[in-house]
């Protein structure tokens, strides 16, 4: 009875073995091949298209882009053309690798280079919301009690407060360079 299940046993081992050996048949070079670096172009492209989908489907349907028809005009290919090519890479292990790790570092660069981007305007918007609160506190200090005042006479107040301190060509957060006093 172990007899005859260690003979089974063996048995699916040779099989599973002389199945896993069969000659694999690697396709050709194909005439109209994608260069490298116009592989990492298209596939850069299409990975940005395809997250842009992803975030928001509803808006980049919206457009009326195609994806598939926008990759086959920007680049000039057809899509034989890069399924083939696609293939023929997959099979060229340490070439469709380099091409990737390329896509993924040109993809990084650019959110690399957006996220300072966005950085920069957080920064800019919170000066800008600070400055107006800072503007704001002076024109309150300067009124007084403003909790009387109804809200259209005080945007009176501070349009007329902004006109006065334009004619007289100041900013109303920087003292002027003639106002310093040099002690001697």
């Amino acid at each position: 009875m172990i007899v005859n299940r260690i003979h089974i046993i063996l048995a699916s081992f040779l099989l599973i073995f002389s199945v896993s050996c069969q000659d694999l048949k690697k396709s050709e070079r194909p005439e109209d091949l994608i260069s490298e670096s116009k592989m990492i172009d298209v596939l850069t492209e299409i990975s940005l298209l395809h997250a842009a989908r992803n975030y928001n489907k509803q808006k980049l349907e919206n457009t009326g882009v195609n994806i598939d028809s926008y990759i086959y005009e920007k680049f000039d290919i057809d899509s034989l053309q890069l399924e083939r090519s696609n293939d023929w890479y997959a099979e060229q292990y340490t070439q469709y690798e380099r091409i990737y790790d390329s896509v993924k570092a040109r993809v990084q660069v650019m959110k690399n280079r957006l996220d300072s981007i966005r950085e920069i305007e957080v920064k800019k918007e919170d000066s800008i919301k600070k400055a107006k609160k800072d503007s704001l506190a002076i024109l309150n200090s300067l009124q007084g009690n403003t909790k009387n005042i109804d809200s259209l006479k005080l945007e009176s107040l501070k349009q007329t407060e902004i006109e006065e301190v334009l004619r007289e060509g100041k900013d109303s957060l920087i003292e002027s360079p003639g106002v310093l006093k040099v002690e001697s």
